[in-house]
């Protein structure tokens, strides 16, 4: 009998992986390896990495398999007695077959066979380590065969169980290789009187000139005058080592003598470049970041300020490049290197205020207040006629909690910038917020007067509204009107102002106007359309929309009013027939789909039609939100959360993510993940969303932070 429950569960598991492919751009293919026990052929090295996997994994191989295997590899041994991976592998499968009788007869016929190969004996040594006595005559018999293999000596060491005998084993290697870092390191970590390490490594140094590692662990175990002889003597040996320098830079530091970093580094990038041995700008901006996670932070700053500009022209493309290398140090979290980058690119460019911009980002970002606002203090110093400068620095002030402090930045910034009205517009918010009405008045007043501009006039009518002085309102807009009577924004709020007294027929009259003085508005057919059906004159508003849509084709805003106002009329057919239309029009509108899976299809057919509109629209907040939410009906919680936060990520600026997280998160959250997207909502500061605007614009939630508008636009949401 046909289990159709599972077949219902398959599919469904499927969408799901291919919702998450589609949301994370297509997936990427990669092949796998298999070891097959039919396979007619063997590669000893591939069959041993084989074996070591499934070894670690405490896999079983079967009989059957370990039968054919061996009968593989012993012809291959055959075949070719000399090659030793062949009788590792065949002794590894002894091994693990339990075997170890026959593993060890194995390789010590490879051995034999093969004594030039160090895989061979180290394996040896390895089968035989139960045994030390054994592993040892092993290792001496194939180090006497092979006195330079390196490997073998460390495995002769490791054998050894005191430090004096390891000792001697690793003096007996360097007599035959002098020239070993890695057995020098040995012998000077078996070492712990401090004297004698020091001995060592100076008779290190000497023989291994041209070893970095040792000459720069042999500085660190010295004091500081003795380590700058030897970074001294470092850098005549190897005049083209990068490292000594930066270690000596290092001590500089350490010695707590900051200032001689730059100095230091500046000679290291002369004696390089006259060495030809110059690394590339990339690997000293590598560097910095190592320093400065090793807690060099003055070396990370000396490296950047010498090595940034190397090979680059002297050009304007520098900033931008400089730019993307501090972006790029800041994502990996080294924000040390990144202040350097962007100190460096500001003194280059001082009159840029795109650099300055992203030095106080970052500041505002992973540092501190008082350098924020330092740096802020230098820029409008530098660039005083940036309007946009200047309003951050006021901002930044005001958000650290120095209200006339931001006041003074703002008067001083109307002596640099007079007329402007951003400026205008930020000093009335203050006061807003800070309850000082009449202020902000005035600061509107002025506004009108000296630099007036429908945003002016808007501003000020909005305010007038919230404060519930509507006349006074409508004759701003009507002022404003006269002078600019394209502004959509003035007719929306002067319609919206008769809605708040309920005087309907002057609200229709309000927004009819306004689409015909700006036909090319959409949202002011929306506004009339509404009201007309509020009044019942559902025809008029059909036909009012058919007129935003002949004067704006293709708009997704005007084509989902109009399928929404049929649906409110509960006419799904006609919905679903405009909404066919409107997405042969508009195919990318992640507003359409979203209406179309939410309202116009069926629980079971939500998420195909979701799979498909992803594909078509790619990355879109408000589709990524009706993901979440389907994942949310079929309590599928992990993955609603998921598709939640992926949609916040994606546009943090887009506030109706937030209000359905938000919802979700009352019923399924904790505290904890409560408070965090709270206080990211409230950073985040949206201002877009059909929900979360009609709750931020409404006259009711005037002075309503961030989190409160969040609540309320939850509970409306639906």
């Amino acid at each position: 009998m046909t289990n159709f429950a599972s077949i219902g569960a398959a599919q469904k598991s499927a969408l799901q992986v291919r919702l998450d492919s589609a949301a994370n751009g297509g997936s990427s293919s990669g092949a796998q390896t298999v070891t097959s026990g039919a396979s007619t052929s063997v590669d000893p090295r591939g069959y041993m990495t084989a074996l070591d996997k499934k070894q670690a994994t405490g896999e079983e191989l079967p009989v059957e398999d370990l039968n054919r295997a061996r009968k593989l590899l012993e012809s291959a041994v055959k075949t070719n007695e000399h090659n030793g991976p062949g009788y590792v592998a065949l002794a590894r499968l002894e091994e693990m077959a339990g075997k170890y009788a026959t593993a060890k007869k194995v390789i010590q016929q490879g051995c034999e066979k093969c004594p030039k190969s160090l895989v061979v004996w180290g394996e040896a040594i390895r089968l035989n380590r139960e045994n030390l006595q054994n592993a040892k005559i092993i290792a001496a018999a194939g180090i006497k065969l092979n006195p330079k293999a390196i490997k073998l000596w460390i495995a002769a060491i490791e054998l050894e169980q005191t430090p004096l005998a390891r000792k001697k084993v690793t003096r007996q290697a360097l007599d035959r290789n002098p020239q070993s870092v890695e057995l020098w390191k040995i012998l000077i970590n078996d070492t712990e009187d401090i004297k004698d390490v020091r001995l060592l490594f100076a008779k290190a140094t000497d023989t291994v000139k041209l070893s970095e590692e040792l000459w720069i662990s042999y500085a660190r175990v010295c004091g500081p005058e003795e380590a700058q002889q030897i970074l001294n003597a470092a850098r005549k040996a190897i005049p083209t080592s990068w490292l000594i320098w930066i270690h000596a830079c290092r001590l500089q530091e350490q010695l707590g003598k900051v200032g001689t970093c730059d100095k230091i580094m500046e000679r290291a990038v002369k004696a390089l470049i006259k060495e030809n041995a110059m690394p590339s700008r990339e690997d000293w901006i590598l560097q910095a970041e190592q320093c400065e996670e090793e807690g060099a932070v003055a070396t990370a700053g000396a490296i950047i300020k010498a090595t940034i500009g190397w090979k680059l022209d002297e050009d304007e493309d520098r900033r931008d490049t400089w730019l993307e290398d501090a972006k790029s140090s800041s994502s990996r979290g080294r924000y040390v290197t990144a202040r350097a980058i962007l100190a460096h690119t500001v003194n280059i460019f001082p009159n840029s205020t795109t650099v300055w911009h992203a030095s106080a980002e970052l500041e505002k970002q992973h540092g501190s207040t008082e350098l924020l606002l330092q740096i802020l203090e230098r820029a409008v110093t530098i660039c005083p006629q940036s309007e946009s400068l200047w309003l951050m620095y006021a901002r930044d002030m005001w958000q650290a909690g120095d209200a006339e402090g931001a006041r003074r930045v703002l008067a001083r910034s109307f002596e640099q910038v007079s007329q402007n009205e951003n400026l205008y517009v930020r000093a009335v918010e203050f006061e807003v917020e800070a309850g000082n009405y009449d202020q902000a008045r005035n600061f509107l007043r002025l506004a009108r007067q000296t630099s007036a501009t429908d945003r002016i006039y808007f501003k000020s009518a909005v305010l007038e509204r919230q404060l519930g002085s509507f006349e006074t309102a409508l004759d701003l807009c009507n002022q404003g009107l006269q002078t600019w009577p394209g502004s959509w924004k003035l007719h929306a709020v002067k319609g919206q102002i008769y809605q708040s007294l309920s005087k309907l027929k002057e609200a229709e009259e309000a927004f009819s106007t306004g689409t015909r003085s700006v036909p090319k508005a959409p949202v002011l057919y929306v506004l009339l359309s509404r009201t007309q059906e509020k009044a019942g004159a559902i025809v008029k508003a059909r036909s009012t929309l058919d007129r935003g849509r002949q004067q704006n084709p293709k708009n997704p805003i005007l084509l989902c009013e109009a399928v929404r106002l049929e649906r409110r009329q509960n006419n799904i057919h006609a919905a679903q027939k405009i909404m066919a239309g409107a997405l042969q029009e508009c195919p990318t509108s992640g507003l359409l789909w979203a209406e179309k899976i939410m309202h116009l299809e069926s629980r079971t057919q939500r998420k195909p039609r979701a799979l498909e509109a992803i594909k078509k629209v790619e990355k879109d907040p408000l589709l990524f939100v009706v993901v979440a939410r389907i994942f949310w009906a079929e309590r599928r919680l992990e993955k609603a959360a998921t598709w939640f936060t992926k949609a916040v990520v994606l546009d943090p600026d887009y506030g109706d993510a937030w209000v359905w997280y938000w919802k979700f998160l009352e019923e399924h959250g904790t505290n904890e993940k409560k408070e965090e997207v709270l206080a990211r909502c409230a950073a985040a500061e949206p201002r877009h969303g059909e929900i979360w605007q009609q709750v931020n614009k409404d006259p009711k939630s005037f002075r309503k932070s961030a989190e409160e508008v969040l609540k309320i636009a939850a509970a409306k949401a639906e």
